[in-house]
């Protein structure tokens, strides 16, 4: 703690406050000194010992010892900032320099400010003695767990989902492990409020709710600096970056810097889901600019007011920010990609998959889970992967990357070649139906799914030609599986696979009630954001979500713990065999084909552990020896949200 009478002050004229100096000497530049007075018991033997010495441009920063001649502060002494006016708030002016400043110890009023040590009432009455916490807080102590019935029930009281969220983001900001228990506890009520849908609504809207900076912002202004900007955040070991351009936020388009809410909600299902420490993660977005009219012309838009950089420039920016990554948080660090547009997507996955921990959960994410839940599925309609035939609405990244791991799955089941696993996979884009005779005018990625067929345009006759028995929505366009197209799959399959699984909830490509009515009760459905049960005929359907955080807290957890160096595509099939693994008997009686979220950390870390398992048989951990026991050792590494004793 610092106060008035413990702390002596030697300043030049830019700072308020008097010394015993001469007017000569206070004009000479130099360095002043911060002395805090520590006794060494209350009575009043006093010692000082610098804290702070800053330095001016003429003159060199010097070790001051402990123990140097101070001059006392005269407080008779009137000049023109006052006596006390140390931090020459009442001489500041516009056209008057000052040098911003602060001096933190975690006691006082700093604690109670400082989100990752607050307490609130939780705060012992030891406590509050020792960390001088008396009078700035009301007598009651109130355990955690009294907290969090509290906080549930302020978010409750909230009726609009957007003002939810703000209330969660502003407890973080102020009590960062509460916020954790509050999500832990309440995961399947308050995930769709942190995560999709809201976190949509929220990027939206991110210029007029922006009040508290969170993760870094690196724009084209900071082209050739982006090494002294990741040396500006306060934590240093950092293991998970979700990084962000905001071109292609869920299913809403190009957001630009506003997309910031994507990496802030994936991290804190890291933390709150697969454990991984909030001090560990490191939320950014990277700023080239939006095409975004309507943001370009709002005067609260928080970001850069251009048009999109492309070509060299952005590849330059990009290949920086990836050296830069490496450089400072060293070969492990793992770096998520989200919310790229297609064409930047797989170029920055493909370039840096060799050198880097890379995962791109639009492209992986969403294909281990969807094939999670596919292999869960197959409980229900009976056969192998194999046996079925698939068609996507999308061939975007997620389209493209669920049908790729589907692939490779049937290819090593089988033991047929990749391009012949791909056979029975069909994708329907923009244009229709992906043919050979399109190949010409095809994007790389969508190449390797052109098969021989003749064009069709409606997605009704390619499901009366293809004949899947699995229908999967990747397109971003709302209620584009029409009552039509729910029909024509029904009347194909006893029981079609039906999954809609675009984000957020207005771009799904059906409601759980239209698949379940359209279908007569007898679809398997899941989506990507999530839907209430439905009632048919009598009984009661819990539609599944297909939502990437069952896979990607788990899989960046595995990756952690065993220092896995880079991402080998049979740590996605691993994961996706965990997770289907958990689905049970009961869930399949619910029509469910994903388990319930209340159970999420326990399965997260039995996906760590097959994630782990792989990586080591692959010989991609660095951690040796290999634990034996990997899901207690998952466990074990998982941060938990209780609070700390301080002493």
């Amino acid at each position: 703690m610092i106060s008035s009478k413990g702390c002596a002050f030697l300043s030049n004229s830019g700072l308020g406050g008097s010394s015993n100096f001469s007017g000569a000497q206070r004009r000479v530049s130099g360095p002043f000194r911060v002395v805090c007075m520590t006794p060494s018991n209350r009575g009043g033997d006093k010692s000082g010992s610098v804290v702070m010495e800053i330095e001016t441009p003429s003159t060199p920063l010097k070790e001051i010892r402990s123990d140097s001649a101070v001059a006392d502060v005269d407080d008779n002494e009137i000049s023109s900032g006052g006596p006390q006016d140390v931090y020459g708030e009442d001489r500041a002016t516009e056209d008057h320099f000052v040098t911003p400043w602060s001096v933190s110890v975690a006691s006082g009023y700093t604690l109670l400010r400082d989100p990752h040590f607050n307490k609130g009432l939780a705060f012992t009455e030891k406590e509050r003695d020792a960390h001088y916490l008396r009078g700035l807080l009301p007598p009651t102590v109130i355990p955690q767990e009294t907290q969090v019935k509290k906080m549930i029930q302020h978010v409750r009281q909230y009726q609009v989902p957007l003002q939810k969220y703000m209330a969660m983001m502003d407890l973080q900001e102020r009590n960062e492990r509460l916020f954790y228990k509050l999500l832990i506890d309440h995961v399947e009520e308050l995930l769709p409020v942190v995560y999709t849908p809201t976190v949509g609504e929220a990027c939206q809207k991110y210029g007029s709710i922006f009040i508290h900076p969170q993760g870094l912002y690196i724009s084209l202004k900071e082209k050739g600096k982006i090494l002294e900007v990741l040396r500006n955040w306060p934590e240093k070991n950092i293991q998970v970056i979700v990084v962000t351009d905001g071109e292609r936020i869920l299913g809403l388009g190009d957001l630009g810097c506003q997309g910031m809410g994507i990496p802030v909600g994936k991290l804190s299902l890291y933390t709150a889901l697969g454990g991984v420490r909030p001090s560990a993660c490191l939320p950014i977005t990277i700023d080239v600019g939006t095409n975004n009219e309507k943001l370009l012309n709002d005067e609260l838009y928080i970001g850069l007011k251009q048009r999109r950089a492309t070509g060299q420039e952005y590849a330059e920016l990009m290949h920086e920010f990836m050296s830069a990554v490496k450089q400072t948080y060293g070969e492990k660090v793992l770096i998520q990609f989200e919310d790229f547009a297609n064409h930047n997507a797989f170029d920055l996955l493909e370039k840096y998959r060799s050198t880097h921990l890379v995962f791109n959960d639009d492209i992986q994410g969403t294909a281990s889970v969807v094939l999670a839940g596919l292999v869960a599925a197959l409980k229900l309609v009976g056969g192998n992967l194999a046996d079925h035939r698939f068609l996507f609405l999308g061939a975007g990244e997620a389209g493209t990357g669920i049908a790729e791991l589907i692939a490779l799955e049937i290819s090593k089941q089988t033991n047929v070649p990749l391009e012949e696993a791909r056979m029975n996979i069909w994708l329907v884009d923009s244009k229709g139906l992906i043919v050979s005779s399109r190949k010409g005018s095809l994007q790389h990625f969508k190449k390797p799914w052109a098969h021989e067929h003749e064009p069709v345009k409606k997605l009704v006759d390619a499901v009366n030609q293809i004949k899947p028995t699995v229908l999967i929505g990747t397109s971003g366009q709302g209620r584009a599986f029409t009552k039509e197209v729910v029909e024509a799959v029904s009347s194909i399959n006893e029981k079609p696979i039906i999954l809609s699984l675009s984000n957020p909830t207005s771009q799904s490509e059906c409601t759980a009630e239209e698949a379940y009515s359209w279908s007569q009760g007898r679809a398997i459905f899941a989506s990507g954001s999530p839907f209430p049960p439905v009632e048919y005929a009598g009984k009661v359907f819990v539609p599944g979500q297909a939502n990437n955080a069952y896979i990607f807290p788990g899989f960046g957890l595995g990756l952690i713990m065993s220092g896995t160096i880079r991402v080998h595509d049979d740590l996605l099939l691993a994961a996706s065999k965990a997770l289907a693994a958990e689905v049970s008997q009961e869930n399949f009686e619910k029509g469910l084909i994903f388990p319930p979220f209340t159970n999420i950390r326990k399965i997260s870390a039995k996906i760590a552990a097959k994630v782990a398992a792989k990586a080591y048989e692959l010989g991609l951990a660095t951690r040796l020896p290999q634990p034996k026991n990997l899901v207690e050792f998952a466990e074990s590494c998982m941060y938990t949200p209780a609070y700390r004793n301080y002493r």
